[in-house]
C-alpha cells in the first residue's frame, strides 16, 4: 500500500472508531449498533481493491476489538472486518467506474447482513452468544436499515477522497460524472462530450464545405 493509502485509511479508520464508540454506541438505538466502521472499509474496498480492502478491514476490527468498551473475544470482528474488505475489493470495477449508485447499495445490504451473519457466527464458536440474546433477526433487521441510512453521507465522500488521494485521473477528468466519487452519476458526463465531439467535427466538416465552395469561385 503506497503512503496515501495508509495516511488517508488510518485517519478516516481512526476517526470513523472514535464516532462508532463514542456517538453511535450510544444512542440506545434498538438492535444493531449503526456501523461507521464497515461503511469506512467498504468505501475504501471498492476504489483500493481487495488485498487492500482486506489489509484496511483487518486492521480496522482489530482495533475496534482493542477499544473500550470491547466486551467480545479479539480478533472476532478483524476476521469480520477483514473477509467484508476482500469481498468488496473483487466487485471493483476494471476501469474503477460506477455508473450506478445500485451496485454500491447492494453492497451494503450485503456487507451489513453478512458481517452480522459472520459476527454471530464467530461469536458462538468462541463462545459469545450476545447475538442470540438480542435475537439474530431483530440484529439483521435493524444493522441493515441503519446501515442504509449512513451509507449516502458516507460512502461517497470516502470514495471520492480515496481517488483524490490516489491522484486518480478519473477523480479529475469526469467532471463529477462518475459514481465512485460522486454516487449518484448517470451518465451526463459522457453524453456531454460526446455532443461536444460531434460538435467539433460538425464544426470543421462546415469548415471544409465552405473552402471547397471559395475555391470553386477562385477558379471561376
Amino acid at each position: 500500500m503506497r503512503f496515501n493509502r495508509i495516511l488517508l485509511s488510518t485517519t478516516l479508520v481512526v476517526v470513523a472508531l472514535v464516532l462508532q464508540v463514542s456517538i453511535l454506541a450510544r444512542l440506545q438505538l434498538p438492535g444493531a449498533v449503526p456501523d461507521l466502521l464497515l461503511l469506512v472499509v467498504l468505501a475504501l474496498a471498492l476504489v483500493y481493491g481487495h488485498v487492500s480492502g482486506a489489509l484496511i478491514g483487518f486492521g480496522a476490527g482489530l482495533l475496534a476489538d482493542l477499544a473500550p468498551p470491547a466486551d467480545h473475544a479479539a480478533g472476532t470482528y478483524a476476521l469480520v472486518l477483514c473477509v467484508i474488505g476482500y469481498l468488496a475489493g473483487l466487485t471493483k470495477p476494471e476501469n474503477g467506474q460506477l455508473r450506478s449508485a445500485t451496485g454500491p447499495m447492494v453492497m451494503v445490504v450485503a456487507a451489513a447482513v453478512a458481517s452480522t451473519l459472520l459476527y454471530a457466527g464467530v461469536g458462538a464458536l468462541v463462545g459469545d452468544t450476545a447475538a442470540r440474546h438480542v435475537g439474530l433477526v431483530s440484529l439483521l433487521i435493524s444493522a441493515v436499515i441503519y446501515d442504509i441510512l449512513l451509507a449516502p453521507f458516507t460512502v461517497p465522500l470516502i470514495m471520492a477522497l480515496a481517488r483524490r488521494a490516489e491522484n486518480d485521473p478519473l477523480a479529475e477528468n469526469t467532471g463529477g460524472a462518475d459514481v465512485s466519487t460522486g454516487w449518484m452519476a448517470s451518465g451526463t458526463g459522457l453524453r456531454i462530450g460526446s455532443q461536444r465531439s460531434g460538435l467539433r467535427i460538425k464544426a470543421a466538416r462546415s469548415r471544409a464545405a465552405r473552402a471547397g465552395r471559395i475555391k470553386g469561385v477562385k477558379r471561376l
